[in-house]
């Protein structure tokens, strides 16, 4: 059984105590010291102070004072509820170290302009901030700066920080490349056990660090070393003999998509990122795969509609224009091609209004299976679910998905008409219900097969499978429904026209 040793100085019993088991209690037991234990859903007092005052007015001082006691995300939501130039006020207000790491949990948009107005005010600051960031976030700020600001805050930074983030932010921010980070515990392969130990002493290391890349004398990645296992080691030897030499990695141009599946399919919690020549460049962890994984499912979602991958809810006026307008250029042209088909059946649409009526109902039910085709094959593609060989099985099974549910819904449609004629209008009949359940039929057949198959089409020709997919498929399915319903009730127009 595990147990837990742990002396009087840590202010536990004494004993071997089982894991998760809670030590008796007693006249003779010790006082545990006070506990700080918080429930995560509650806001913390300091979340509702700050939120306080906000709501009625803003001291900057006092509020500075009240967000450096915020853990950093909620004291970034604190500072997204002001206006940029009051945010800017507070961060001056706080200690940097806190403000760096408020401001880098900002959302984008918002954190450049904080920055912008920093520039404005005091580029030296602005330059600190950058500075106390961990290179990736601060990397990904400067990349987001318009040119202007940015010269002007790599200006006033130190030389050795310069260069390290004028490195970072030439890498594509949506590779492996952009999304490392060059903070990082590396040490030399012909290293003793207490000079690794020295070193690790004498540099101030994230407090996550749990691992050490293993480097020769010309920086190529050579291995990796566990911290606990260099601990428990024997001090005569050298890293070369305890490290792994077993080591998976990444290159800098590959896509951060590509590196989320990786961590998510192997469970790793950090990989080295390496050049041609294997020289160590840096590392990813996994919360910054977190990150990835959430922006990725709402780039994806933004870019079905037509909105902009890179957009936020606070970007600027001219960068959602710029990323949406084209597309609804786009959307116009698409559903001009559904008018023209309508058009073509101006004169039975106007001997039989009806028709009008059921047309978009076909078409939202085509549309509404189509999306769900859509994003079920989006979701494979994301996931690398989605084999080569199996792709005439998955077209051909959401084609009879689309076959039977329009089998269903359009003998539910075609029994209604024929109970609305019966009773109400002599407009519906069971003859019309009959072509538009025919119609609907089809329709969703159609729709699901195009929902499917669009995405995969679009990544074998070199294009992200989400890129306007909503879009082209709404025009496809309004165009079949339309053609289709039109074109059985042209054909049979005679036939339908009788009275049952």
């Amino acid at each position: 059984m595990l147990t837990s040793d742990r002396s009087e100085g840590d202010g536990v019993t004494n004993g071997n105590v089982p894991i998760g088991a809670v030590p008796p209690s007693g006249e003779a037991a010790e006082i545990a010291p006070p506990s700080r234990l918080a429930d995560v859903a509650d806001p913390s007092p300091q979340d509702v102070q700050a939120a306080s005052m906000i709501a009625h007015t803003i001291d900057a001082e006092t509020l500075a004072g009240v967000i450096e006691q915020q853990e950093p995300p909620d004291a970034a939501d604190t500072l997204e509820a002001l206006d940029e130039e009051q945010a800017a006020e507070v961060l001056e207000k706080m200690e940097d170290e806190i403000a760096a790491e408020a401001l880098a949990e900002m959302q984008k948009p918002l954190a450049t302009g904080v920055i912008t107005d920093l520039v404005d005010e005091d580029p030296a600051y602005a330059g600190r901030l950058l500075e106390l960031m961990s290179p990736d976030d601060a990397a990904d700020l400067l990349q987001a700066l318009p040119d202007q600001p940015r010269g002007v805050v790599l200006a006033s930074m130190a030389p050795e920080t310069r260069r390290t983030l004028a490195h970072l932010a030439k890498y594509d921010r949506e590779s492996a490349g952009g999304l490392m980070t060059t903070e990082f515990l590396a040490l030399k392969a012909d290293m003793t056990v207490p000079q690794a130990i020295e070193y690790i002493r004498a540099h101030d290391l994230p407090e996550d660090t749990q691992t050490a890349m293993i480097v020769d004398a010309k920086g190529h990645l050579v291995g990796v070393l566990g911290l606990q296992r260099l601990l428990l080691a024997k001090t005569a030897q050298r890293l070369s003999d305890l490290m792994n030499a077993e080591v998976d990695f990444v290159r800098p141009e590959m896509d951060r998509e590509h590196v989320a599946r990786v961590f998510d399919r192997y469970d790793y919690a950090l990989l080295p990122v390496v050049d041609r020549d294997r020289r160590l460049l840096g590392v990813i962890t996994f919360d910054d795969v977190i990150d990835i994984i959430r922006e990725e499912q709402t780039e994806d979602t933004q870019k079905m509609v037509g909105a902009g991958a890179v957009e936020a809810v606070y970007s600027s006026l001219g960068t959602k224009v710029r990323s949406r307008f084209p597309w609804l250029l786009v959307n116009l042209f698409t559903s001009t091609l559904a008018a023209i088909v309508v058009l073509q059946f101006e004169g039975l649409i106007g001997e039989l209004a009806v028709l009008a009526v059921l047309m978009p109902v076909i078409a939202n039910q085509a549309g509404n299976a189509g999306q769900q085709s859509l994003a079920v094959t989006l979701r494979g593609i994301v996931l690398d679910e989605i084999r080569p060989g199996r792709v005439a099985h998955l077209l051909l099974r959401e084609a009879g998905v689309g076959l039977f549910n329009g089998l269903v819904a359009g003998a539910l449609v075609g029994t209604g008409l024929a109970v609305i004629g019966t009773f109400f209008t002599e407009g519906a009949s069971w003859r019309l219900g009959l072509i538009a359940g025919l119609a609907m039929m089809g329709a969703l057949t159609i729709g699901c097969f195009v929902g499917s198959a669009m995405p995969i089409t679009m990544r074998r020709l070199g294009f992200d499978p989400a890129t306007g997919s909503t879009i082209f498929l709404t025009m496809t399915t309004d165009t079949v429904s339309f053609f289709t319903f039109l074109g059985l009730a042209s054909m049979l127009s005679s036939w339908l026209l009788q009275q049952a």
